[in-house]
């Protein structure tokens, strides 16, 4: 582990020590750790648009708004290919929200997401994209082989 040292404006490590706080952080290293992942994994998907990914889709939609579920159903169809999991749960007696977990090269997912987030009576969508590598090959008794994703940092 490296240790460094940075000098912030009295205001910015103000504003800072409060966001640790309100995220419950035990420390400003976590804190710069976690922010320093994040943009690093944003510049590694920008140079790299086929990284590997984990992904997490959650939006909310009026279940009413005509053809709207099957339309959603349909685009995780398409990509079933990226998609690992859905979880579905109603709000009130017009609202859903679903999750929905991808996996794959990260400009497909982003891709899909904002296929799925644009659909007319989608509303509060947002995707949390974790750049992933793929671990070494392994085989299962069955005789699969196949690679897990881990994050990159």
């Amino acid at each position: 582990m490296q240790r460094f040292t940075i000098s912030l404006e009295d205001q910015l490590a103000e504003e800072f020590d409060r966001l640790i706080a309100d995220h419950g952080y035990v420390n400003r290293s976590e804190a710069v750790r976690d922010l320093l992942r994040s943009r690093l994994d944003r510049v590694h998907e920008a140079v790299q648009p086929n990284a590997a990914c984990v992904a997490c889709l959650s939006y909310v939609y009026n279940h009413h708004e005509l053809d709207l579920a099957e339309r959603l159903l349909a685009l995780q169809h398409e990509h079933h290919d990226l998609t690992i999991s859905s979880m579905h749960a109603h709000l009130d007696h017009e609202h859903c929200i679903e999750t929905v977990i991808l996996r794959g090269p990260a400009q497909a997912v982003r891709k899909m997401a904002e296929r799925v987030i644009a659909e007319r009576g989608v509303h509060h969508g947002e995707l949390n994209l974790v750049v992933a590598e793929a671990g070494p090959a392994h085989r299962h008794p069955a005789g699969k082989t196949h690679r897990h994703l881990k994050p990159r940092r």
